[in-house]
């Protein structure tokens, strides 16, 4: 079982910069390909970036540039750096932990309860 807790959301303005943090507790967060997916009202969750066990990253192709993940193990948190926002990258942000080489959305195990990121326009 892992327990992942998101921080670090809140409201920003267009352009500015917020640092997502999530802390896991459980076993063996190292194994574990750990992501961000983002659900905005009225859309689907989408997914925006993951890093594997070997910190082998992935980005949504559109945010590739302003977004940057990262984790620490020792730590067993992850992280989403979020520059030059944009109102359209309002969301709920999601930590998502996988335990296959890639993360995809129907394939997450442990999902944390969410923290919301507005950006206003």
């Amino acid at each position: 079982q892992v327990q992942l807790v998101e921080s670090g959301g809140g409201l920003v303005q267009a352009g500015g910069s917020l640092r997502l943090s999530c802390a896991a507790s459980g076993r063996a967060f190292s194994r574990y390909t750990m992501g961000w997916v983002r659900q905005a009202p009225g859309k689907e969750r989408e997914f925006v970036a993951a890093i594997s066990w070997t910190s082998t990253v992935y980005y949504a192709n559109s945010l590739k540039g302003r977004f940057t993940i990262s984790r620490d193990n020792a730590k067993n948190t992850v992280y989403l750096q979020m520059n030059s926002l944009k109102p359209e990258d309002t969301a709920v942000y999601y930590c998502a932990a996988d335990s296959r080489a890639v993360l995809t959305i129907p394939g997450v195990d442990y999902w944390g309860q969410g923290t919301q990121v507005t950006v206003p326009s």
